[in-house]
């Protein structure tokens, strides 16, 4: 396989991912825009000269978009799974815990009681 072939297979199409996921929330720029807190001006010169978001704008559009940058990357959406805002807010305070403040948290999380089901 030729490098050039290996660069394409490598390459993932960052507008249009985010264009397929304004459509599935039937969002336009101006929503996207109003969300990410990226101005409206720079989304559109994005698509109308072809260019890529640098990840700092990334970020922001994952967040806008409820999703984590893997999520936003990863290809096989079948091996996803969708997080509400609570899990999102709780998975990014998560990760800005020292390893000794998530192991405290996990084991008082460990102590709480498992959502009753629901009885058919």
């Amino acid at each position: 396989m030729t490098l050039e072939k290996k660069r394409k297979q490598a390459e993932f199409d960052i507008l249009a991912k985010i264009q397929e996921e304004k459509s599935r929330r039937g969002w336009n720029e101006y929503t996207l825009s109003k969300k990410s807190g990226i101005p409206q001006t720079t989304i559109s010169t994005w698509y109308r000269n072809n260019l890529q978001p640098n990840l700092a704008s990334i970020e922001r559009i994952c967040s806008a978009f409820n999703m984590t940058l893997s999520q936003f990357f990863c290809e096989d959406s079948s091996a996803l799974v969708e997080l509400t805002k609570e899990q999102a807010d709780l998975l990014r305070y998560w990760n800005s815990l020292t390893k000794s403040q998530q192991n405290t948290l996990l084991e008082f999380l460990k102590t709480l009681p498992p959502k009753e089901e629901t009885l058919h």
